[in-house]
């Protein structure tokens, strides 16, 4: 049974990568642990039951999970809807008219803007969503992956006024530079895994090793280079042997790309798996910018899965068609020049330095034609990867994505709270910082997940509730399963379900 667990924990996996990783540097990126509990519910709430003895405390720790799902719900009811209220105003779709039908002033529309922002970024901050920062992007976009074009953004096309307002009366820490104009949220790690012959790849890879040898030898490698911000060197690191505090805490994720692979005849000519880690959700939020013939009002929420970092500009908004880079054109026109020079020089020299020049001069060509060439086929592999993100990788947007949320928000704070309750159920008084490590210990062994547990916030909703207790030392203890039912009552909901089922109820 262990085995299995460790065969799908990554964080299990790249352990074992460590430790083989003796004398072969391997680049990876290291992250915080998520909050997300990504254990689905109904698994969670069988699986801690199974593990009560006691058949009659079993049936009465059903009843408080679905007493705890049904209180918790019905208090986010009234902020959920108002949410949903407020988006209908600014919807993209349907939103003007609705605005129309209202007469508000300016001033009345701006607030309710504002309004909006705050229950959306609330949601998202309940849902484990975190702003992608600078250093996050720097990190992300540090490789090369599936797309291989420099994608931007036009900025023209999107309002800066309506983020810059809301951070303004909101700030928050790191946040990103283009934050005035759009938000990228974030939640969950995975590892996307592509394999293939990638001959295209494994050539241009080749040509790109020869141009650089070359520039080494002629000592115009300073000329071509592309430096590295601090921020992407920081970001990558080596694994050792050694593991300190620091990286007990943090979650290690392998990139395996084909810039890194060793030169070989079987390498180059079989099957190669490339690893990109992937951001699992993310969430992008903006407005178009407004013209002189319309005023933009809609905001866009779009929701998207499994993304990989490398490529994470796919989900940027309002994209530049992407075309050759300033680079590449300089590059370009160096080659151009460098092989006028040999042709020139061949026609004066012997005819011993003939072929010289000649193998200078199709090098020269070589390289053009893979610039051009690369670029066509990247062009070509971006649009693949544009339609994809259409079709499959994009869930939702709009009202569905702020559905989706709200129910997450739901499921998320029922896990944390039912977690925390059967940790003081079974093993009695902790402290706050006790039970934060026993809820992830039971995490890691009964299910072989690791994140970092909220215990903050399931405390708290423990206590709003009434079911748990601190005594003179701060430490919490609940109360037993049948006066927890007792104290939350029968919910709305229960009465419905006996009232469908001819039960009157007690």
């Amino acid at each position: 049974m262990e085995e299995k667990k460790e065969e799908h924990d990554p964080i299990v996996q790249m352990n074992k990568q460590k430790k083989l990783a003796t004398t072969t540097k391997k680049e990876v990126i290291r992250l915080e642990k998520e909050s997300v509990i990504p254990i689905l519910k109904p698994k969670l709430i069988m699986t801690l039951a199974n593990l009560i003895e006691q058949s009659n405390d079993r049936a009465e720790f059903l009843k408080l999970c679905k007493r705890v799902e049904y209180t918790i719900r019905a208090w986010y009811l009234l902020q959920f809807e108002d949410l949903m209220q407020l988006y209908s105003l600014f919807d993209p779709v349907s939103g003007e008219q609705k605005l129309k039908q209202q007469h508000l002033t300016l001033e009345e529309i701006q607030t309710l803007e504002q309004n909006f922002l705050s229950y959306l970024f609330q949601v998202m901050s309940k849902s484990n969503f975190k702003i992608a920062t600078d250093e996050e992007i720097d990190i992300a976009l540090s490789g090369q992956y599936l797309s291989n074009l420099p994608i931007k953004v036009d900025e023209s096309k999107l309002d800066k006024q309506l983020l810059s307002s809301y951070f303004a009366n909101h700030p928050h820490d790191n946040l990103p530079e283009f934050s005035n104009k759009y938000v990228i949220f974030r939640r969950g790690i995975g590892i996307d895994q592509t394999t293939g012959y990638f001959f295209m790849e494994k050539i241009d890879m080749l040509i790109a090793r020869i141009w650089a040898y070359l520039l080494r030898v002629t000592r115009l490698e300073k000329l071509f280079s592309r430096k590295s911000t601090k921020k992407q060197r920081r970001a990558l690191t080596e694994i050792d042997d050694t593991d300190s505090e620091e990286n007990k805490d943090n979650f290690f994720v392998e990139r395996i790309r084909l810039e890194n692979m060793e030169l070989s005849v079987k390498n180059l000519l079989s099957k190669t798996t490339i690893q990109e880690p992937t951001f699992d959700r993310i969430i992008v939020v903006y407005r178009r910018a407004s013209t002189k013939a319309k005023v933009e009002r809609g905001v866009y929420v779009k929701h998207f899965k499994n993304i990989p970092m490398a490529d994470m500009e796919i989900v940027l908004p309002e994209k530049r068609n992407p075309g050759l880079t300033p680079m590449d054109w300089v590059t370009f026109l160096v080659s151009a020049i460098v092989g006028l020079v040999a042709v020139v020089s061949s026609l004066e020299s012997p005819t011993d330095d003939l072929w010289v020049m000649l193998a200078v001069l199709s090098t020269v060509v070589g390289y053009c034609a893979k610039t051009y060439f690369t670029y066509q086929q990247n062009l070509a592999a971006y649009q693949n990867l544009i339609t994809q993100s259409m079709y499959d990788k994009q869930l939702d947007s709009g009202r569905g994505t702020l559905l989706h949320l709200c129910d997450d928000v739901i499921q998320q704070e029922v896990k944390e709270v039912i977690i925390s309750f059967f940790i003081l159920m079974e093993q009695g008084k902790a402290t706050r910082e006790d039970l934060d490590v026993r809820c992830e210990e039971l995490l890691n062994e009964e299910f072989g997940e690791s994140c970092n547990f909220d215990v903050d916030d399931a405390v708290e909703k423990l206590e709003k509730l009434g079911i748990v207790s601190r005594d003179s030392l701060s430490r919490y203890q609940c109360v037993g399963l049948k006066r927890a039912n007792e104290i939350i009552g029968t919910t709305t909901e229960e009465i419905v379900l006996k009232a469908k089922q001819g039960v009157s109820p007690q």
